[in-house]
C-alpha cells in the first residue's frame, strides 16, 4: 500500500472533501484526487461516494480511515521525535479504565501524569464493558480480571481482595439466619456468600434488600446500617481502621487483578511507556494497602 496515497486519503477524510483538503494542505486539487483514485484501483474498492455536492466515505472508507488515522498520526509524531533528536512523549493518549478505579484513583494519576507530561494530550473515558481499543481509537486500557485476548498484551499493576464488612450495628448470625445484603447490579434475591477467616471457611446466607450500580454507593449504604456487602479491601479499609466497618472475613473468590492492556500489533509508544512507568511509580508493589493509601 502507498503511504503517501494513503495519508491523502485521510487528508480527504478529514476535511470532508477534495477541495477544502486541498486549501488546508496547500496542495493541487487535483493531485488529491488523482492519488485517492489510484488509491481505490489498488484496493480495488471505493472508499468514496462522490455526488455532485457531497463526498462521503464509504463503509470500507470508513474503516479504513478509523483504522489508519492513528497509525499515520504515529508515524508523524516519530519521525518528529527523531528529527528533533529527543523521543519525548507527546500527543494524544487515549485511555479507557473501570468505573471504581476512576472514582477512586484515576483523577490524581490523571492530574500527576499531565503535569509531569505536558505534551501528552491525556483523555480517559470510565466504562466497565470491554471496549474494542483498534475500532474505538484506545491506546491503554485499564480492566479487571479480562479474559484473554490473543490481540492484547500487558501486565497487572495492582492486585485487590473482597472483604465482607457490615456496619456495627449489624451483628453477624452465628445460627445460620439470614443477613441483609447490599450488592452492585443484577443477581439472585437470595444467595450464600462463602467467608474465609482465621478459624476456618464459612458460610452466610444474604438476602439482597438493596442493589446499585456502584461500589462507592454500596459502600456508602452500608456505613448506614443498611446490611452487609463484599468490597474491596482498598475501598474500605479506612473504615475498617476507624471502626466504622467491621471485617467479617475475606470472600473466598478470586482475587481482583487490574491489568493494562494495549494492542500486541502495536509498537508501545513513548506515551504508553510513560503512563507505564508511572503507574508503577504510583504502585511499585501493586498491593492493596498501595491502592487503599493512595486513594486516601
Amino acid at each position: 500500500m502507498d503511504l503517501l496515497a494513503l495519508a491523502d486519503f485521510n487528508l480527504v477524510a478529514r476535511h470532508g472533501g477534495f477541495g477544502r483538503a486541498a486549501r488546508a494542505a496547500g496542495r493541487p486539487k487535483a493531485t488529491l484526487s488523482r492519488r485517492v483514485a489510484e488509491l481505490e484501483a489498488s484496493l480495488d474498492l471505493r472508499l468514496f461516494e462522490r455526488g455532485a455536492r457531497v463526498l462521503k466515505l464509504t463503509e470500507e472508507g470508513r474503516a479504513l480511515y478509523e483504522r489508519t488515522g492513528a497509525l499515520l498520526t504515529e508515524l508523524d509524531e516519530t519521525a518528529a521525535a527523531i528529527a528533533s533528536g529527543a523521543d519525548k512523549p507527546r500527543g494524544r493518549l487515549r485511555i479507557s479504565a473501570p468505573l471504581l478505579f476512576s472514582q477512586t484513583a484515576m483523577g490524581k494519576l490523571a492530574a500527576g501524569f499531565a503535569l509531569a507530561y505536558p505534551d501528552v494530550r491525556l483523555e480517559v473515558t470510565t466504562e466497565d464493558r470491554a471496549v474494542d481499543m483498534v475500532e474505538e481509537g484506545y491506546d491503554l486500557v485499564i480492566r479487571v480480571n479480562p479474559d484473554p485476548d490473543e490481540s492484547l498484551v500487558g501486565r497487572i499493576f495492582l492486585r485487590d481482595r473482597l472483604v465482607v464488612v457490615a456496619s456495627p450495628a449489624v451483628v453477624r448470625p452465628t445460627d445460620g439466619s439470614v443477613v441483609p445484603a447490599v450488592v452492585r447490579g443484577a443477581g439472585d434475591q437470595t444467595a450464600v456468600w462463602h467467608v474465609r477467616r482465621a478459624g476456618g471457611r464459612s458460610d452466610i446466607a444474604v438476602d439482597t434488600v438493596l442493589r446499585l450500580s456502584s461500589l462507592t454507593m454500596v459502600r456508602d449504604a452500608v456505613r448506614m446500617g443498611l446490611g452487609a456487602a463484599r468490597l474491596p479491601i482498598s475501598l474500605v479499609s479506612g473504615d475498617l481502621a476507624a471502626g466504622s466497618l467491621i471485617h467479617w472475613g475475606d470472600a473466598d473468590v478470586p482475587e481482583i487483578a487490574l491489568w493494562t492492556l494495549y494492542p500486541s500489533r502495536r509498537l508501545l509508544s513513548t506515551r504508553v511507556s510513560a503512563f507505564l512507568d508511572y503507574l508503577k511509580a504510583a504502585f511499585p508493589m501493586g498491593t492493596p494497602d498501595e491502592l487503599a493509601a493512595y486513594i486516601a
